[in-house]
């Protein structure tokens, strides 16, 4: 796969609840930085996604820590955290934090990242 962009930025929009899109999250998150392992990605979760990255017996958690350590980052939505009552000791230690998801993913499309919707 040829590369014309000096920089690949691709940002992936998460609000499911569905454990199996989870899991497509992970392996999509791998199978772009096996082609592009300098690419930035960034996952906005927020809504229903939240749980992807809740920190009581997440099955992802480890997956989610070694995309993290190859740059990968995840940032929750703090409105969402608030309606779910929810406190960043909730989350995995990989959790970032933005005000709001829907404008996280516009300023993202604004600045030229790609979009993706996160799942299968």
């Amino acid at each position: 796969m040829e590369n014309t962009l000096s920089e690949h930025r691709i940002v992936f929009h998460l609000a499911t609840p569905d454990t199996t899109a989870y899991r497509a999250l992970i392996g999509q998150l791998n199978n772009v930085l096996a082609v592009w392992p300098a690419a930035r990605l960034e996952v906005v979760i927020h809504n229903k996604g939240i749980d992807f990255m809740r920190n009581d017996s997440n099955p992802l958690g480890r997956a989610i820590a070694e995309l993290h350590e190859k740059g990968v980052v995840f940032a929750v939505c703090e409105n969402t955290l608030n309606a779910r009552h929810l406190t960043p000791d909730d989350l995995l230690p990989q959790a970032t934090f933005v005000p709001v998801a829907l404008a996280e993913l516009v300023l993202k499309q604004e600045a030229g990242w790609s979009y993706i919707k996160a799942g299968y």
